[in-house]
């Protein structure tokens, strides 16, 4: 039994707060004096901790499989375009220049005749390609296209390989000329027209959106395209004869 009391003694002391002695008046007294004549120094600057924010994490849900979540990954969500600075359908200044191919001077005569056209070689400082307008029209396939082209008018087309600006060309993929005295049909093309041009610039189409949605997978990619353009003038055509004179039936 003793041993309990002394135990409940000594934690009830420890638990009891113990009271502060009172202090003496002349202690307090001293203290006042010697306060009031010392001055009052500034109060310390209190450092202020900086505000953290907490920005919410996003999630993304989707119901893919885990092979095709490798892929869908290294998509992203919103398109990053070079070009992209400006509005939409804005041409930009310069075309990034093309690296160089690796390939040998006959593979490219090779490759660009199967274009359709032929790089004659850069245009001369004294030299005036442009003529006036004559009355001659051609019709000329340049890749997968035909335009129908006559002196002195501007086509663009996809952009042609081992070419730069002020280069010549001859477009020796001709389809049809006309005059107005005649008509020539290839079948299917005509081996002894040609057409030239000027290179005048490289350029890039207006921007297109593509835009991918799936319902209920959380599935959405946007991404924009440019298409890479070159500028031709057309400085002549050759193989038709040019006579103003029309010809009238008997």
């Amino acid at each position: 039994m003793a041993s309990r009391r002394c135990l409940l003694r000594l934690l009830s002391n420890r638990l009891v707060p113990q009271r502060s002695q009172p202090l003496a008046p002349f202690s307090i007294a001293t203290r006042t004096l010697t306060s009031l004549s010392e001055p009052l120094a500034p109060p310390a600057p209190r450092a202020i901790a900086s505000p953290r924010l907490y920005y919410p994490s996003r999630c993304h849900f989707a119901t893919h499989s885990s092979g095709d979540e490798d892929e869908e990954e290294d998509e992203e969500e919103h398109y990053d375009d070079e070009g992209s600075d400006g509005e939409w359908g804005e041409e930009d200044e310069a075309v990034a220049a093309k690296k160089p191919s690796g390939k040998t001077e006959e593979e490219k005569v090779a490759e660009a005749a199967e274009i359709g056209y032929k790089v004659v070689g850069p245009l001369g400082g004294d030299e005036k390609p442009f003529k006036p307008y004559e009355p001659v029209f051609a019709v000329v396939q340049i890749g997968s296209h035909q335009f129908k082209v006559s002196n002195g008018d501007s086509i663009f087309t996809e952009r042609l390989k081992f070419c730069d600006v002020n280069d010549k060309l001859i477009l020796n993929r001709v389809l049809m000329l006309g005059s107005q005295t005649q008509t020539v049909i290839g079948r299917p093309i005509l081996s002894e027209a040609a057409v030239h041009a000027v290179v005048e610039e490289h350029a890039l189409d207006a921007k297109v959106i593509i835009f991918k949605k799936k319902r209920r997978k959380n599935y959405r990619r946007t991404k924009g395209h440019r298409q890479e353009l070159t500028k031709l003038r057309i400085t002549n055509i050759e193989g038709i004869d040019k006579s103003e004179t029309v010809a009238v039936a008997a």
